[in-house]
């Protein structure tokens, strides 16, 4: 059997990446049709805002935590046309380093599992480092390989080194980079749970352990010392933008959720419109969301394994939220090579697994395809197509959600 190169699958990975970069700069340059993320503007605009001693809020859109336009700081460095990319090298190199913590942790996997298949930990690990959607949204300037390095590097040291303070201060780093790292939390403590001592042995206080105690405290009081930070520097609007914004809003375009149509409608009503509770949708849209991805599988799952737990809980998060656009999708696939590494779906039911990644890629189309139309031709397709696909897309998720489950099983 020929045995895969580690070198060789890391040299392609970032020979992929440059070449997107350059053909992006091609593309910005010569076609009608940007390559460049929107979100890159605004991660820039605010840096530059920054640079001058001034607010990253003052730049309309700009709904993230000040340090992503701190670190962006050098894109308004001269010459222009060379450390404007700044950003987006950042993002490349954080999407590398991802990959490689991907790869450990799968190495370190398949040594608990008393295997070392150097074949099979190649192959799982280009998913995430050959895969070009991948590629494509960091080297368009979308932050999230930032955020993933953060998730990344918090497993590594709890699951590797054991080192607890430091994977903990990595977590509330993620959490207060972006909200949604928090649903891990109940997983980790549960996991944890088994890890030591009960302080008490009484029923659910006997799941309590110097452990988890320790976790939950650094976890929090990195969130908390972050947050005080930028608070204290930007007041109320810090909280406003990067938090309490999240709870209210209606984003309804490139939006592949199942909400996107009432948000759409909700979007167009105005103050002096009659409102009932049914148009708050969006409010509500959590109870569901948090219920499935941040109790009923971290209870079930966290505890046979972690990372696979924390797969479920993403996927059933980004399935249920409110707002879905193609970026999050990253944010469960960083763990999809260890989920299939530990399920039926690449060993007995490698047909059920071509059939759900199919029909997850169809439904997806689907919807793009009445995308196109209404963003590119113009054509109202918010009644019929977009509708209807988005249902079948939601529908689509959760039978995949439920495929995933039962491979586990």
């Amino acid at each position: 059997m020929i045995q895969i190169q580690t070198k060789y699958i890391i040299i392609l990975s970032i020979l992929l990446r440059i070449g997107f970069f350059l053909f992006g700069l091609y593309q910005d340059k010569y076609m009608s049709v940007p390559y460049t993320d929107i979100d890159y503007l605004v991660f820039t605009d605010a840096a530059r805002f920054v640079d001058n001693g001034l607010s990253p809020y003052l730049r309309e859109t700009y709904r993230y935590t000040p340090l992503l336009s701190w670190m962006l700081i050098p894109t308004n460095w001269e010459p222009k046309e060379v450390w404007y990319h700044f950003g987006k090298v950042i993002f490349m190199i954080s999407d590398i380093i991802t990959g490689l913590i991907i790869m450990k942790l799968l190495k370190w996997s398949e040594r608990r599992s008393s295997s070392n298949n150097n074949n099979k930990v190649m192959t799982l690990s280009c998913i995430w480092l050959l895969n070009p959607m991948v590629i494509t949204i960091s080297t368009r300037g979308s932050s999230e390989s930032v955020l993933t390095v953060m998730i990344m590097l918090s497993l590594y040291f709890l699951l590797i080194t054991e080192n607890l303070v430091i994977s903990s201060i990595w977590l509330g780093l993620s959490i207060h980079f972006k909200i949604y790292p928090i649903i891990y939390l109940p997983s980790i403590l549960y996991y944890l749970s088994s890890k030591g001592k009960p302080i008490v042995n009484l029923p659910l206080l006997n799941l309590l352990n110097v452990k988890n105690i320790k976790y939950l405290t650094i976890t929090l009081l990195a969130i908390a010392g972050l947050n005080y930070i930028m608070y204290w520097k930007y007041g109320y609007e810090f909280l406003e933008h990067s938090y309490l914004y999240h709870l209210t809003r209606i984003d309804h375009r490139h939006n592949f959720s199942v909400y996107n149509i009432a948000l759409y409608y909700k979007s167009a009503i105005t103050s002096t419109t009659t409102t009932n509770n049914f148009q708050d949708i969006e409010k509500f849209a959590f109870i569901p969301q948090l219920l499935i991805s941040a109790i009923i599988l971290p209870l079930t799952f966290a505890k046979q394994d972690l990372i696979s737990s924390l797969f479920l809980q993403t996927f059933a998060f980004v399935t249920f939220n409110k707002v879905m656009t193609s970026q999050y999708f990253i944010w469960f696939l960083i763990f999809l090579p260890h989920f299939l590494s530990k399920s039926s779906l690449i060993t007995s039911k490698k047909l059920l697994g071509i059939i759900a990644l199919l029909v997850w890629i169809g439904s997806q189309a689907s919807w793009l395809y009445f995308a196109y139309q209404l963003e590119f031709l113009g054509i109202n397709t918010f009644d019929h197509g977009l509708l209807y696909t988005s249902i079948i897309f939601f529908l689509s998720n959760c039978w995949c959600l439920s495929v995933f489950i039962l491979s586990l099983i």
